[in-house]
């Protein structure tokens, strides 16, 4: 698929994964909508301070995919439709469960029939591993079970089933990408990753939640590479596929593997505050990619140490945006 002047829609598209995705259309040749959470301040999340707004080729659409009328607006005229608008903070999950259901699923419910309404060419779906819970198997492929383990897991498995019945039900072009943990620049201190970068900066103690997870851990940039092929691949239509390395790393490992290379003096703490309730943290999320590697082509570029390094740098940059003194849910 040539991606030059062809119409996109990107809900999410200020967010961390939506911003990067951003970038590599425009660097295709596409006319990209943005759809950013609407805000009193007319801020555009991570595009802030990247676009200046008058681009020929990047349109900045404000608003929120809990409204049908403006989701229906911004798909209308699109040929391609990402749609990456989520909550997706699981420990706030717990303590506003009812946000999650009406942004995760009724947001997909509209962008599904909007996109239908529209007569979109394609759909491109966000999903989580974490909609596979802690693993009966490893390594996860796209038939193991789905486990709602926290009320953000819950719904993304509505919604990813909403995506699906409009495939089943009305031949809605839609296909459903589940990432693994994705990681990189820009990403929020509520993950995993920068949270232990930004403490290993600024103290001597990382204070995280459990150590033993294992999370398997994907570049920014294979992750938007995914997506993009889920995009142009026909035979990914109606389809859900993964998109992980097929290699774990534990979460105490991890930290150790950052800390020495960004403040090997410090040490690394369990804090309980930031433990998950037992039943709802998932221990193990390693990725089956055969289904990207057979269907898509797809196979992730960037080693996990490539990627932390980026990041890492990054990181260094820019770390007067985050509160690095605080637990961020």
């Amino acid at each position: 698929m040539s991606w030059q002047g062809r119409q996109v829609l990107v809900t999410g598209a200020g967010g961390f994964i939506g911003s990067h995705l951003v970038e590599e259309l425009l660097e295709r040749g596409a006319d990209v909508t943005a759809f950013v959470h609407y805000n009193a301040r007319n801020d555009w999340g991570l595009l802030e301070g990247r676009y200046r707004g008058d681009e020929e080729s990047l349109t900045v659409v404000m608003g929120d995919v809990t409204d049908g009328f403006g989701v229906s607006r911004a798909v209308l005229g699109k040929d391609v439709v990402f749609h990456l608008a989520a909550l997706i903070g699981i420990p706030y999950s717990y303590i506003a469960p009812e946000s999650y259901v009406n942004t995760n699923v009724k947001g997909t419910l509209n962008v599904m029939e909007a996109c239908r309404a529209a007569g979109v060419e394609r759909v491109v779906h966000t999903s989580t591993s974490e909609v596979y819970g802690t693993a009966r198997y490893t390594p996860i492929d796209e038939k193991h079970p789905l486990q709602g383990q926290s009320p953000y897991s819950a719904s993304k498995i509505g919604a990813d089933k909403i995506a699906e019945s409009y495939h089943l039900s009305f031949g809605l072009p839609v296909a459903t990408l589940r990432p693994f943990n994705t990681f990189g620049p820009r990403q929020s201190a509520r993950a995993v990753i920068p949270t232990i970068i930004t403490q290993a900066l600024v103290s001597s103690t990382v204070r995280l939640g459990s150590l033993t997870p294992v999370r398997d851990l994907t570049y920014v940039a294979d992750t938007v590479q995914a997506f993009i092929r889920m995009a142009e691949c026909d035979a990914a239509v109606g389809m859900t596929i993964n998109a992980g390395t097929g290699k774990g790393v534990a979460i105490g490992d991890l930290a150790e593997e950052i800390v020495g290379m960004v403040n090997p003096d410090a040490s690394i703490e369990c804090d309980s505050g930031r433990v998950r309730p037992a039943k709802s943290e998932v221990m193990t999320l390693l990725c089956d990619n055969t289904l990207a590697r057979e269907v898509l082509g797809w196979r992730p570029q960037y080693t996990l140490e490539e990627g932390l390094m980026r990041t890492i740098e990054w990181m260094r940059e820019h770390l007067a945006s985050y509160k690095t003194g605080m637990y961020t849910i």
